[in-house]
């Protein structure tokens, strides 16, 4: 087995080469200081309707626990920034849901990567995680060096803002950790705080899920999003990137070169009546593969009644 010197630099450069952004590395290890705060958010009642949230807690704050005998957590960052604007007609859309749904995407680099651990260094016993774990992507992003926690909630770069995806791959791998961001740059700025439609941002760093347009757009179960938010919706029908849209930092966003994201034509250009009148089985056809699907046609046609009960 190689050096943990040349390991840790094998696998930052085969990284690269599968198209993820950057990576950073941190020992596992339990996140004592993370845990009193998702204690804190779950008592207030901050996850809303995502009861998954208060499961398997012990698993979300020590990766060991996921992975016996974890070593290393290898943070991944992948730029989803599109190079296309919507149309002014079409109901607002997330810009990571513009095209191929990321879960695919990651998961397969994920997996090549590693492939290409096993490949090169050895035996090593390691799990690829992207939303599908209770793992703490954004701690081990900012315990990895690769940003810090802004106060809409999104890990933030100084060279590339926040339109990226989190990836994590828990690994038994000796490896040279690096040093954790310990600098906050949002300093005195509230943009995200004041721009948002809800007042989703209770503090900074803090977000009410049940206010959030993201949640209410996508996660929400209800037949019906509650008429306290109608006025608010500001044309978003899935997701929402106010947040982001308004941070300063963001404007050093690049579009990704990942052609898998390449935004799909109909997210672009369909105005809203288009979309009411879209069937169940032309939205499954041409969707199938985007992350629009996750709150399926009878979603969209809910979010669309709460854009229009202005």
């Amino acid at each position: 087995m190689l050096s943990t010197e040349k390991n840790t630099h094998l696998i930052k450069q085969e990284a690269l080469r599968l198209g993820f952004t950057s990576c950073g590395i941190a020992m596992a290890t339990q996140l004592d200081e993370d845990a009193r705060r998702l204690e804190k958010w779950l008592n207030k009642g901050h996850q809303a309707g995502m009861a998954y949230m208060e499961r398997y807690f012990d698993l979300r704050i020590d990766p060991r626990k996921l992975v016996p005998g974890a070593k290393s957590v290898i943070t991944l960052l992948l730029n989803y920034f599109p190079g296309e604007e919507q149309q002014p007609q079409a109901p607002k859309i997330a810009k990571y849901a513009y095209g191929t749904d990321y879960h695919f995407v990651i998961r397969d680099k994920l997996n090549e990567l590693l492939h290409y651990i096993r490949a090169h260094i050895g035996d090593v016993n390691g799990r690829g995680f992207v939303d599908s774990a209770p793992v703490l992507e954004r701690s081990w992003a900012v315990r990895g060096g690769l940003g810090w926690l802004g106060k809409n909630g999104n890990v933030l770069t100084r060279h590339s803002g926040s339109f990226f995806f989190i990836a994590t791959l828990i690994t038994d791998l000796d490896l040279v950790a690096d040093a954790p961001f310990a600098t906050d740059h949002c300093g005195t700025c509230t943009r995200c705080i004041d721009a948002c439609p809800t007042q989703a941002i209770v503090s900074p760093t803090e977000v009410d899920a049940g206010k959030c347009i993201s949640y209410l757009t996508i996660e929400l179960k209800d037949a019906l999003i509650s008429s306290e938010f109608h006025n608010k919706m500001d044309g978003w029908m899935f997701g929402c990137d106010v947040c982001q849209d308004v941070c300063p930092w963001n404007r050093f966003s690049k579009e990704t070169t990942e052609s898998a994201f390449t935004p799909i034509q109909e997210v672009l250009n369909l105005s809203i009546g288009e979309w009411e009148a879209m069937t169940e089985e032309t939205f499954n056809k041409t969707f199938k593969n985007s992350p629009l699907r996750r709150t399926k046609w009878k979603g969209i046609q809910r979010n669309i009644k709460a854009i229009k009960a202005i």
